[in-house]
């Protein structure tokens, strides 16, 4: 139910409103100046109707006023005078709608909506910044193991409900491409959805990310943000390794699910978000209760559907079909034309034990496919750091060894050579800015920090290479 605030000092449009709206919204209607500003200093609204002819100053400076504090919010003038240049004006200012009285319930009806769906519109511009990459049909998903078939079902029925679900499994096994798909495929999927990964944010600037902040809440903060959770109200948000939020923005985000209510960083004013909030993690989140790292009680709050996603080794059968997948994605993405993997190159997939699961096995594909000149991804492009299957061990003459031996380092020099390449070209392509660089390969943050450490690539432009006098 939205929440409306009417500014009207002759009751007209206050009369109007509660005609039309009062079966659907929740109508707040003020008659004094100082009460409306009040209101809009502690409570939030989805709306307000602006009836300019009870104003005694200039409706347009107030209108800034509201804007100043809270850009998003949708605002819509009222008159019985229908003048040109105040409603060009308004719009200009951004007002979301003029309506000029006599009014039809109909009309402000179609204007509440609009209003809504463009604020809608503006919160997901303003946070999604790259392409959600997720399943948008369960029937999309790959299922061969009758494990992850059992899974996919459990889904498809969590997915009819609000009910919070907490998903497990090792780093790489889908968790963020499956809350997509439950979202999607749920009565909130016309609303946003939004991710957000909390080992990826530092601890200081979580919860600004989290719930938004004032302006002047801190140094920087040189303009209201809203955040994630006011962002994804009517939708679901997916808060990806929920084991790394510390304790403190654990008892905030105990309030959200208790009470749908908190409050930005720097702020007095109590928000409402009505949002389906999907956690995952790969850590054992029982053994982080017993040893006071999480709250028990947030810990069955988040755990009321539970799932847990089996390795990539542990579903066998599903290998082979994610591979041909991701590599069709992939050279779709390259603009490469590769038909394929040769017989010993699937054998080799097959085989593996993979773990780093679904994530490694694409980072792996995408690597071949820049280094294939064939119509097939052969064997030595895929760059496996070990074999799962080892082979009965031969007795070989002394020189055959040593050159064995020389080939294995070759081949081992060769591949690091390789590698150092491909994150070269990434950090150029990201302008060196490594965070960019590690989305782009499909890595964390933090493993590309410790391969730029391991194969001593550097650039002059880095903190840790400047040099300080």
């Amino acid at each position: 139910m939205y929440k409306i605030l009417i500014y009207d000092c002759l009751k007209l449009t206050g009369a109007s409103m509660i005609s039309a709206l009062q079966d659907r919204c929740e109508l707040t209607c003020i008659t004094n100046e100082n009460e409306f500003q009040a209101e809009i200093k502690t409570r939030q609204f989805d709306l307000i109707f602006l009836d300019i002819d009870s104003l005694e100053g200039s409706p347009m400076e107030l209108l800034a006023q509201i804007h100043n504090k809270d850009p998003f919010l949708p605002i819509i003038m009222v008159s019985k005078a229908e003048k040109a240049e105040i409603i060009v004006q308004a719009m200009n200012d951004g007002a979301s709608d003029f309506l000029i009285h006599p009014i039809s319930p109909t009309r402000i009806n179609i204007a509440v909506d609009k209003a809504i769906q463009i604020r809608d519109q503006r919160f997901e511009i303003a946070y999604h910044r790259r392409k959600q990459d997720v399943v948008y049909d369960f029937k999309d998903v790959v299922a061969y193991s009758r494990g992850m078939q059992q899974i996919l079902k459990s889904l498809e029925r969590f997915a009819r409900t609000d009910s919070t679900i907490l998903i497990t499994g090792d780093t790489g096994t889908g968790k963020s491409f499956l809350s997509g798909t439950v979202h999607f495929n749920s009565p909130r999927r016309k609303k946003p959805f939004v991710k957000i990964n909390c080992a990826n944010i530092p601890e200081d600037l979580l919860e600004s990310e989290l719930f938004g902040h004032e302006k002047g809440a801190f140094t920087g903060a040189d303009k209201q943000r809203i955040g994630r959770f006011e962002q994804a109200s009517g939708g679901t948000i997916f808060l990806d390794e929920i084991g790394e939020m510390n304790m403190r923005l654990q008892t905030k985000l105990l309030r959200v699910l208790e009470e749908k209510s908190f409050e930005r960083v720097g702020g007095n004013k109590t928000i409402f978000s009505d949002v389906r909030i999907i956690a995952a993690t790969n850590k054992d989140l029982v053994g982080q209760v017993e040893r006071g790292l999480f709250r028990e009680d947030l810990y069955y709050r988040i755990n009321v559907l539970p799932v847990s996603l089996p390795s990539l080794r542990d579903r066998r059968a599903c290998i082979l079909p994610l591979a041909e997948l991701l590599l069709k994605k992939c050279c779709t993405s390259m603009h490469r034309d590769i038909l394929g993997f040769t017989d010993k190159a699937r054998e080799l997939i097959q085989d593996y034990h993979w773990p780093g699961n679904i994530r490694q096995l694409a980072n792996t594909i995408e690597r071949a496919v820049i280094l294939e000149d064939d119509r097939l991804v052969h064997s030595y492009n895929l760059a496996l750091p070990e074999k799962v299957v080892r082979q009965p061990q031969a007795i070989f003459p002394p020189h055959e060894v040593q050159e064995n031996a020389a080939r294995s380092t070759e081949m081992n020099e060769s591949l690091a050579e390789q590698e150092k390449d491909l994150i070269f070209r990434a950090l150029e392509e990201c302008l060196w800015v490594q965070k960019n660089a590690a989305t782009k390969l499909g890595i964390s943050p933090r493993a590309l920090n410790y391969k730029i450490n391991k194969l001593q690539i550097t650039h002059p432009h880095w903190r840790r290479n400047r040099v300080t006098g």
